[in-house]
């Protein structure tokens, strides 16, 4: 983002106090200039904001070719810190031991308090943040990607700019085989904060449900999603401003185009199903 040098490196100051083999470590500055950094840690500065899946697909390269010259990266928020020099052993335990794990979210955790919001727990059942699961979706600012996800399935969508670009990713790595774990001990330390915050955020969460289920949901399936998450949405009762933001949003979703369709299969509709979150909510 630019404007939180003072979290940046206390962020980069936990990475480089996790134990084990030294992690690599680019910075990728949005359309934003970047404060000076530590010795060692490279940066990549775009001239313009990307969003957040063209800023993060920028950093995958910055590793070569779909990261190629690493097994792992990791994502984390300009503005969260990883309080367990441990962390970083666990991940790479954890991919060693399943060679289909594609994916590993992360636990956030407010610093202060010890909390994880609901909305920061990938799956239905969220009632018990330190359960760890295999999941369906991950957590965009907290996660670990195996590379080879990357290779075999591509990048996020860069022009869903914001929301649900992980699940786009997480139901194109599922349909590929690969599998995702949240994994409750491994935590980022991040403030509590409200996705509202973001002035564009109904209309680009609606624009990006509607592409979403265009790209990778069979047709049968579509409407069902889509009409789910209208009834859900009318529940919450948002602010009529709100409303209306979604509303177009989710027109817009209808009217632009989504890029390239790659339906799921039927058994990975089953087996999102069978792991607790079947692809119509």
């Amino acid at each position: 983002m630019g404007n939180r040098p003072a979290e940046l490196n206390a962020l980069l100051d936990s990475v480089a106090d996790q134990k084990g083999e030294p992690i690599e470590v680019v910075v990728v500055g949005n359309g934003a200039p970047l404060p000076d950094l530590p010795e060692g840690v490279r940066s990549v500065e775009l001239p313009e904001n990307l969003g957040i899946p063209g800023g993060r697909n920028v950093g995958v390269e910055a590793f070569g070719p779909a990261g190629e010259e690493v097994d792992v990266l990791l994502f984390l928020d300009d503005d969260g810190l990883l309080p367990d020099p441990e962390t970083a052993e666990r991940v790479r335990d954890a991919f060693a031991a399943d060679p289909r794990l594609g994916i590993v979210s992360f636990r956030i955790a407010d610093p202060g308090t010890g909390v994880t919001q609901r909305r920061h727990v990938p799956r239905l059942r969220a009632s018990d943040p330190e359960r760890s699961s295999r999941v369906t979706t991950f957590l965009g600012g907290a996660n670990a990607v195996r590379t080879r996800v990357f290779a075999e399935v591509g990048g996020l969508p860069d022009a869903f700019f914001y929301a649900h670009e992980e699940t786009d990713l997480a139901w194109r790595a599922l349909d590929a085989g690969w599998g995702i774990e949240y994994r409750a001990d491994c935590v980022l330390h991040h403030p509590t904060t409200s996705p509202a915050r973001h002035a564009v955020y109904h209309r680009m969460v609606a624009r990006n449900r509607v592409w979403l289920a265009r790209r990778n949901l069979p047709l049968p399936l579509i409407p069902v999603y889509l009409s789910v998450w209208l009834l859900l949405t009318l529940l919450r009762r948002p602010s009529r401003a709100a409303l209306g933001a979604w509303f177009g949003g989710f027109a817009e979703g209808w009217r632009t185009p989504c890029g390239p369709r790659r339906p799921m299969r039927w058994r990975t509709v089953w087996r999102l199903t069978r792991l607790g979150r079947p692809p119509v909510i």
